[in-house]
């Protein structure tokens, strides 16, 4: 049996990883995002938002990051793997900045599939900015429009999440997975 690999996406400050975390307190296995430690990295190094001063090394940086996390579960005999945000983000967070990236890009993530794809809305009410966050609402939103376009344009369903507690949007997304498998 091979493990069905499900993404959770979404614009910053849409809940994605509090989800992350409360599916694993429930016991399934997920990969965190992966972005907050290259920032953290870069800061080190002297670099404040990688991501702003040099958007392709940070991009580089998470798709070889994201395809390491793809690959170690290829093996996987679990029934579902969870992931905060997949690869084809990279390529929706160049297109909201409107730069250029190598047809590499394209290419991988038309190579690296996922199952199901669970795209979390913008929701100004539970919206904050952070040391690593630092998108306002109406970024967040444009960004959503990249993502939701970036996937569709690599052929998948996105499913949105409506807003709700943790435990609605968890439920929703489970049904949604035992609906279609």
């Amino acid at each position: 049996m091979t493990s069905k690999k499900i993404v959770i996406t979404g614009a910053p400050g849409t809940g994605k990883s509090t989800i992350i975390i409360e599916l694993e307190q429930m016991g399934f296995f997920c990969l965190h995002e992966i972005s907050r430690e290259v920032i953290l990295e870069a800061r080190k190094k002297g670099t404040e938002q990688l991501f702003l001063t040099e958007p392709l090394l940070f991009s580089d940086m998470l798709l070889k990051g994201r395809i390491q996390q793809y690959n170690e579960t290829e093996t996987s005999d679990l029934d579902f793997i969870f992931y905060d945000r997949g690869i084809p983000d990279v390529q929706a967070y160049l297109n909201y900045i409107s730069m250029d990236y190598p047809e590499e890009y394209i290419e991988i993530g038309k190579k690296y599939r996922y199952d199901f794809v669970f795209l979390m809305p913008p929701w100004e009410d539970i919206y904050t900015t952070d040391n690593e966050r630092y998108e306002t609402f109406e970024q967040s939103l444009a960004i959503h429009n990249h993502l939701n376009r970036t996937y569709k344009s690599l052929g998948y369903r996105v499913v949105e999440v409506p807003h709700g507690t943790v435990e609605k949007r968890i439920q929703y997304i489970l049904n949604v997975i035992n609906t279609f498998q």
